[in-house]
């Protein structure tokens, strides 16, 4: 029986380039979602206020006794204050078992162990809860405002509020980086998917709470920025172009939420390393 050379070979395969293995933990994570019937039903009622405010807009368009209900600038900042409760629950339902999960299953080491760095992997993580974040809160927004031309058959509204464009997206941007940081740093630093949630949750809903009885004991709302939710609707205001509703300098709101997605990241640049093993 003939014996073949089995000596080196020249590898003859592609090779991925450095630095895009996140993007196969991004799709295989946004895969793994989506195949949930229940986050289905999540994101279709997540989409109901766009419907609502689309109809609001035919309605308007149509019927010239209906032109009350046409769509202001304010508009788009009360549709964005809607789809807050919806970041919340998909944070929670897409964000709490991102890190927590590999962490039980300590699949962490596994991860870093190949060609990927630790800022590959959180990039992939972030990614996921990202892209689900944008789509209850750009996406709907620039959607609702081509629907307004749609059906008013002409560009005027957009040209006479060309600020509604970059307002939309920035303080979308500010919204999902907010949340998906703050739940990603969370979620590495447990095990258990449930209890990152709480925490979440707890984070918000005690800061809102101090935030409110510091309001009910002096009568004043300077310090909203204890809550990241409150400082989180001043910036938004100053974006839109709209009356302040507290009593804090929109550059403190603004620093609020820029403190608390650093120290996310920091927290995350911690927990997330690989371990070197030395034999």
């Amino acid at each position: 029986m003939p014996i073949h050379d089995q000596g080196y070979r020249r590898y003859g395969g592609s090779r991925a380039r450095i630095g895009r293995a996140w993007q196969v933990m991004t799709r295989a994570g946004v895969m793994s979602v989506v195949a949930k019937r229940q986050f289905i039903g999540l994101m279709l009622f997540a989409w109901a206020p766009f419907v609502v405010r689309a109809v609001q807009i035919y309605v308007s368009a149509t019927f010239q006794q209906a032109s009350f209900l046409a769509p202001k600038g304010e508009t788009f900042r009360e549709f964005l204050d809607q789809q807050g409760a919806f970041v919340f629950f998909v944070t929670i339902y897409v964000g709490a078992g991102l890190i927590a999960n590999d962490r039980r299953a300590n699949a962490l080491q596994l991860y870093l162990s190949k060609p990927m760095t630790s800022a590959e992997y959180i990039a992939g993580k972030l990614a996921i809860l990202f892209l689900f974040l944008v789509s209850v809160t750009f996406l709907p927004a620039m959607m609702l405002l081509l629907t307004q031309a749609v059906f008013a058959g002409s560009l005027t509204f957009i040209s006479n509020n060309l600020y509604l464009l970059p307002a939309i997206t920035l303080f979308s941007l500010a919204q999902v980086l907010l949340a998906s940081t703050t739940m990603l740093a969370l979620s590495s630093l447990s095990k258990s998917s449930r209890f990152v949630g709480v925490m979440f949750a707890g984070l918000f809903f005690f800061t809102t709470a101090l935030f409110n009885a510091l309001r009910g004991i002096t009568g004043r709302t300077s310090f909203a920025w204890l809550s990241p939710t409150a400082s989180l609707e001043q910036l938004g205001d100053v974006i839109f172009r709209l009356p302040p509703r507290y009593q804090i300098a929109p550059g403190l709101a603004g620093l609020t939420v820029l403190l608390l997605i650093g120290a996310s990241l920091y927290i995350l640049s911690r927990r997330v390393r690989g371990v070197e093993i030395v034999t």
